[in-house]
């Protein structure tokens, strides 16, 4: 089932926010390269990731809506992690406490905040993806310790 929904628009990337302070990121270096990508976003690999999210995704339009009333995708945060060649994310969800906040009037089962919860982390898992075998031109600086064992 493919979701029916224009992308939403580009999120403000938290430039200056040390990623590690995250629960769900341990990136091992603090070079986040964030105004790259999110010119790289801009550029295109947010949209090209939603494009390849929505044909696939088990979120529903219902839920969508959900999403885009709490205006969870601008909470997402992208940044660049040295020390794995990769691009790390923070993805932003519903909280356990979803019922005793009351977040929205349409949140009425687990099921429905667990897929929310899972599809936006398979939508940050993909931009991440379409970002470094799509965008990024630049390769890790990171240079292993010359004292390593040798265990050939």
């Amino acid at each position: 089932m493919t979701l029916d929904v224009p992308a939403p628009p580009v999120p403000e990337l938290a430039v200056g926010q040390d990623a590690g302070s995250y629960d769900d990121a341990d990136p091992q270096s603090d070079e986040y390269r964030r105004e790259e990508l999110q010119e790289l976003l801009y550029d295109g690999a947010w949209e090209d990731a939603f494009e390849q999210w929505i044909e696939t995704t088990p979120v529903e339009e219902a839920d969508w809506e959900i999403v885009r009333d709490l205006g969870l995708t601008s909470q997402f945060d992208f940044f660049w992690d040295d020390f794995a060649d990769r691009v790390g994310y923070h993805a932003p969800g519903l909280p356990e406490d979803w019922k005793e906040r009351e977040l929205h009037p349409e949140l009425e089962s687990w099921s429905r905040v667990s897929r929310i919860n899972a599809g936006l982390t398979e939508f940050g898992q993909l931009v991440c993806d379409v970002l470094k075998s799509e965008y990024i031109d630049w390769e890790s600086s990171f240079e292993p310790p010359e004292d390593l064992p040798d265990f050939e």
